[in-house]
């Protein structure tokens, strides 16, 4: 016999917290299942941190609409709930004149994705705020940040279970079956149960893809296919970024470039670049730092040598294969699949983080 529940959301990430909260502020009983012993262990906790602008996303597409209103939720969220945060700025560098072209791109996309703050800055202006900087020209954008985001979703599950929404730790969706009544999911465990739910969100992140494959009835051809790209990151040894804004190198067509984040204590750490595996593995291996110091060095010559070390790395759910152009966020609802009830999250990566109040809200509305 199932046990009975309202909605159920699988995955106690980022964007899993925002929409169990997001479903309790409707007034739904929800219950979160995370397979691990707490919330946000996997790519939740391995980023950058970054709130980003919305600046780098196709035009009309669901991360650039999502990252551009997620933002401005995530900024009021944070005020609200009292959430560490920075608005440090970012700053994208031309270190070469052949690649202003690409910041004016940047720049005529951020406008109509409704980002009208990027500013280009001349060489002696630049230089005026980040002294150790070397490019030609660079664009500001005012609007990105950092955070603290292991308090931010402390503050998403506060805000859940403050309005009745629960958490089951060590409860790994196993399996289970479109009914007509409602989506059965076996869960194992400890405390082994089955539970039969009016509405599921799949939030699973890099598990997204079996989950979904493992729900008996669920139309086969609506699991994407699913790839693993790690990202490392290197942290400085024996000195500190002489810099106060993030830096990010001119886009290239293999991605956004080795780039410099800081933490809000200031603490610089560089990445994240692309490792495509085949299996999910956050080992950071030292001499992949061998290749960031060449790139680095466009734009701060005055990184020293071997200051480079391992520090930590995160898996992007990709659900494009290497080589081939990013994909867009899927957020699949009962109108893709035919399923009442359930919305399945897949390929949620960066800016999955700045994106996942919005990301939430939409979740909502499709099971509204």
């Amino acid at each position: 016999m199932s046990e009975r529940v309202d909605a159920v959301v699988i995955g106690a990430g980022v964007v899993g917290l925002a929409c169990a909260r997001a479903l309790a502020l409707q007034g739904r009983e929800v219950l979160v299942l995370e397979k691990a012993e707490a919330i946000g262990t996997e790519t939740s906790s391995r980023h950058s941190e970054v709130i980003h602008a919305g600046i780098y996303y196709p035009v009309g597409s669901l991360k650039a609409r999502f990252c551009v209103e997620g933002k401005l939720k995530m900024y009021r969220f944070l005020d609200e709930h009292g959430v560490p945060y920075k608005r440090l700025g970012k700053l994208i560098v031309a270190t070469s004149e052949d690649q202003i072209p690409a910041l004016q791109q940047i720049q005529d996309r951020a406008v109509k994705a409704g980002v009208d703050d990027l500013t280009f800055l001349s060489h002696n202006e630049v230089t005026a705020m980040e002294p150790d900087l070397r490019c030609v020209t660079a664009l500001l954008s005012p609007s990105t940040g950092v955070l603290d985001s292991h308090s931010y979703m402390l503050a998403l599950q506060g805000d859940a279970e403050e309005r009745g929404g629960m958490i089951a730790f060590h409860a790994p969706v196993e399996g289970g079956r479109i009914d007509e009544d409602g989506i059965e999911l076996v869960v194992g465990g400890a405390d082994p149960m089955t539970l039969k739910a009016t509405t599921v969100v799949n939030s699973g992140g890099l598990h997204a893809q079996p989950l979904a494959a493992s729900l008996q009835g669920f139309p086969a051809g609506h699991v994407p296919p699913q790839y693993f790209c790690k990202g490392n990151y290197y942290t400085l040894s024996g000195v500190r970024a002489p810099f106060s804004h993030l830096i990010y190198p001119a886009p290239e067509q293999a991605g956004l470039g080795i780039h410099l984040t800081l933490d809000l204590g200031g603490q610089a750490r560089f990445g994240p670049d692309v490792e495509w595996v085949d299996s999910i593995d956050y080992t950071v291996d030292p001499r992949r730092a061998d290749s960031f110091y060449a790139a680095v060095r466009k734009y701060w010559p005055g990184l020293p040598d071997d200051s480079l070390q391992p520090g930590y790395a995160g898996m992007r759910p990709k659900i494009q294969a290497p080589g081939t152009p990013a994909l867009d966020f899927m957020v699949q609802g009962p109108r893709d699949h035919g399923v009442p009830g359930l919305v399945n999250l897949f390929g949620i990566e960066s800016p999955g983080v700045t994106s996942s109040l919005a990301i939430a809200d939409h979740v909502a509305e499709l099971l509204a």
